[in-house]
């Protein structure tokens, strides 16, 4: 099958795929769409990546689209100030995050964009932000006042809004995991926060509360490199 090239027909896919079911449990976490996302990305796999078929989806403002735009977008097209419209036009979770995680990660602009979100008054720009700290925590620290961070977390975490607070939360977590001389303070502020301590887990899944989640995690680091050195 050829690749579906036109907005309208694009669009009239999204609905033939929408489940109101899904819908139902999505507005519960503020997604307005009904479409399953394993199918979203089948779609996306199908159409493959189409610059302008992109722009033109995330243009109907409709939440599907914009998902769908994210995954068969190029990154690297947009420019930077098409990016913090886009993300300051990202209300809805879903769509923020992966715009954030698909899109804005792989831009040139990341760096600029990260230092400009971090101090935005909206809290959702900002939580961009620092989803792209967190980014720079995990695989290119150097030059990151690591200490400053963690002064500005144990400051404004406990206030923060939902959303902000989950990035800075994360952002935590990941300077305890992956630092280890910042972990006892990392560790420590999240002891003394208890942000998202009795956030809902599934079985399996690690807990979002940092101790828990830099223990575990770093406990699986201990537990890899010795298996390594077995093999060796």
């Amino acid at each position: 099958m050829l690749p579906v090239t036109t907005v309208d027909e694009v669009m009239a896919e999204l609905a033939a795929l929408a489940d109101p079911r899904a819908r139902e449990v999505n507005e519960k976490h503020g997604d307005d769409h009904g479409v399953n996302l394993g199918q979203l990305r089948a779609l996306a796999k199908r159409l493959r990546t189409q610059q302008e078929l992109a722009s033109r989806l995330w243009e109907t403002g409709d939440t599907a689209a914009r998902l769908l735009a994210t995954l068969v977008c190029r990154p690297k097209a947009f420019e930077r100030d098409e990016l913090d419209a886009m993300v300051r036009g990202a209300r809805t979770p879903k769509v923020h995050d992966w715009l954030v995680n698909y899109v804005v990660k792989k831009s040139p602009h990341a760096e600029e964009l990260r230092v400009a979100w971090l101090a935005d008054r909206d809290p959702v720009v900002a939580s961009a932000g620092w989803a792209l700290t967190s980014e720079r925590v995990r695989k290119k620290p150097e030059g990151l006042d690591l200490p400053g961070l963690l002064d500005v977390i144990e400051a404004e975490m406990t206030g923060a809004p939902d959303r902000l607070q989950w990035a800075m939360n994360e952002c935590l977590a990941h300077i305890g995991i992956e630092h280890a001389e910042h972990r006892a303070r990392a560790i420590d502020i999240g002891e003394r926060l208890r942000v998202l301590e009795d956030y809902p887990t599934s079985p399996g899944c690690t807990s979002p509360f940092v101790p828990v989640w830099i223990g575990e995690m770093v406990r699986r680091q201990h537990a890899t490199a010795a298996a390594g050195s077995l093999r060796d």
